[in-house]
């Protein structure tokens, strides 16, 4: 249904702005979103990726930032694409403040699903309800050996 349904509205969309402002203004304007969107998406992930560096080197988990380097790629995505919405969506998930939000909502639909466990740390109660994580004994468990150089 995605795949249908965006296609056909940037058609339509196409065609209604190429008929107010003509064909080259379209052409340009794609071109030009086009080439603004890679450049914005390329400061913005060394950005984020520098974050992730600084966080790692801290010791703490950069979960906020390969969050937000998952939204950037998919911001890139959509600006490579042509078209007015896309072109929307991916300059609207550049925007620091739209981005944060995106990563709230993530993070508040997550919690609850995923569970950390550390090597000698205590796992935490799992959590009640349709959303708990489910128990080691189900067999579906990632183990993830931590080497230290």
């Amino acid at each position: 249904m995605f795949f249908i349904t965006i296609p056909v509205i940037e058609l339509f969309l196409f065609l209604t702005v190429g008929e107010w402002i003509g064909l080259p203004a379209t052409l340009a304007i794609v071109l030009l979103t086009g080439f603004l969107g890679a450049y914005l998406t390329k400061s913005q992930g060394l950005r984020v990726l520098n974050r992730y560096r600084q966080s790692l080197s801290a010791g703490r988990l950069p979960h906020q930032e390969v969050m937000e380097g998952l939204l950037i790629l998919v911001a890139g995505a959509m600006l490579l694409t042509p078209g007015f919405l896309t072109d929307t969506l991916g300059f609207l998930l550049l925007t620091p403040p739209v981005r944060a939000a995106v990563v709230h909502r993530l993070k508040d639909s997550l919690k609850g699903r995923v569970q950390l466990v550390v090597p000698g740390m205590a796992a935490s109660p799992p959590a009640q309800g349709p959303a708990a994580p489910r128990s080691v004994s189900d067999g579906k468990v990632i183990d993830v050996e931590v080497v230290e150089d």
